[in-house]
């Protein structure tokens, strides 16, 4: 896979994101925890926003950013709209870091070693896009849980 189909997939399923935070019809209910589950809607939306920052952006776009895993997981209660601005900005930061990769650097070896070995960048950026849609799936799931 090439890093123009990767963006691609990562567009495709972050408008997918926004379609998800839009598809609650009452926004309050994005920060509710029910039951076992132990993350909100927003709360997994703003851990996927940093998580791309961070990884694809700053990582590998050189984008300046400074993670902050607390907001990620104890933030309540911010308007979608906010939401949806920050999801507009990930799409761009996201876009423009992996259109701007490099195609020969796919098996450099990445910075990062989550698994206790080494990975090449391509290795990573298809763990970041399963990671991604792991959440996403979670929060339709969260999302149809309440009704909506």
């Amino acid at each position: 896979m090439n890093v123009k189909e990767l963006n691609q997939l990562f567009q495709r399923d972050l408008d997918k994101l926004g379609q998800e935070l839009m598809g609650y019809p009452d926004e309050s209910k994005l920060w509710i925890v029910d039951q076992q589950i132990s993350n909100s809607a927003g709360n997994l939306a703003l851990h996927l926003f940093g998580n791309l920052r961070h990884f694809v952006g700053m990582d590998l776009g050189g984008v300046a950013y400074v993670r902050n895993r607390d907001r990620e997981f104890e933030a309540k209660g911010e308007p979608r709209e906010a939401l949806m601005e920050e999801l507009a900005e990930v799409k761009k930061i996201v876009e423009a870091a992996l259109l701007n990769l490099d195609p020969s650097r796919m098996g450099d070896m990445s910075i990062h070693a989550f698994f206790g070995y080494p990975m090449s960048i391509g290795y990573f950026l298809a763990h970041l896009y399963g990671h991604f849609n792991y959440h996403l799936g979670q929060i339709n799931y969260h999302r149809r849980l309440l009704g909506n």
